[in-house]
C-alpha cells in the first residue's frame, strides 16, 4: 500500500533514509556522529515543510512493514525546504543554518530528493513497483517533470531509473559526491497513455 508516512512508521523509516545518508558522506554527519543526526532527523520528522517532515514522505507498506519510501517536493520550495530544522540544530548545539548546501533540484521540477527500499525488501523489485507507483501520483496531480539525482558510482540505483524512464539530462555535485541529474518527462508518458486509451 502506497500512503503518506504516519508518526508510527518513523522507526521503520530512520535506517531506510541512514542509507542515503551513509552514501552521501556528509561532512555533518561525520562531525557530530549518526546518533546525534538521527536525533535531529527523528525530531524534523514532525516539522510542516521540512524536507524530511512527514508531509513530504510516501511509504511501500507491505505486510505492515514500511519497504520503500519517496521523498519529494516542488523544486520551488527547495530554497526555504530546511529552515524549519534550524531551531533544533542549534538546540542540539549544531551551528548549521543547513544540512544540505548543494542546489539539487531545477526550475520547474518535482524534486525526488531521497529514494530508498529497507534492506530486506531488496532485490525483490520493489524499488520498480513504488518508483512507478509514486510516478503515478506525481502524474496525476499535474506535475509536469520530474527529477532525482543520483551517485554515478550507483549503477544498481541508475538502471531502475533508467528502466522506468528516466533520463540523464545533466550532471551536479551534492558535497563531494559527482550526481547524474535525471527526469522523467510526465506530460509525454501522459499524452502517450490518452492517445492509447
Amino acid at each position: 500500500m502506497f500512503r503518506y508516512a504516519k508518526e508510527d512508521d518513523v522507526e521503520q523509516i530512520l535506517p531506510t533514509l541512514f542509507q542515503i545518508f551513509d552514501e552521501m558522506e556528509l561532512d555533518v554527519f561525520k562531525e557530530v556522529g549518526n546518533d546525534m543526526m538521527e536525533q535531529v532527523i527523528r525530531e524534523g520528522f514532525e516539522l510542516p515543510n521540512y524536507r524530511y517532515g512527514l508531509d513530504h514522505i510516501l511509504v511501500n507498506e507491505i505486510d505492515g512493514k514500511v519497504a520503500a519510501i519517496a521523498i519529494s517536493y516542488p523544486e520551488d520550495e527547495e530554497d526555504g525546504i530546511d529552515a524549519p530544522l534550524v531551531k533544533i540544530l542549534k538546540k542540539h548545539g549544531i551551528n548549521k543554518d543547513t544540512l544540505f548546501t548543494d542546489k539539487e533540484a531545477w526550475p520547474g521540477e518535482w524534486y525526488l530528493d531521497s529514494f530508498a527500499v529497507a534492506p530486506e525488501f531488496q532485490n525483490q523489485g520493489i524499488g520498480t513497483e513504488t518508483l512507478k507507483s509514486f510516478i503515478d501520483l506525481i502524474r496525476d496531480r499535474g506535475e509536469k517533470v520530474l527529477s532525482l539525482n543520483v551517485d554515478v558510482e550507483n549503477a544498481p540505483a541508475k538502471h531502475v531509473y533508467d528502466k522506468v524512464g528516466f533520463k540523464r539530462v545533466g550532471q551536479l555535485y551534492i558535497g563531494s559526491h559527482l550526481y547524474d541529474h535525471m527526469q522523467y518527462n510526465l506530460e509525454e508518458v501522459a499524452t502517450k497513455a490518452s492517445q492509447t486509451a
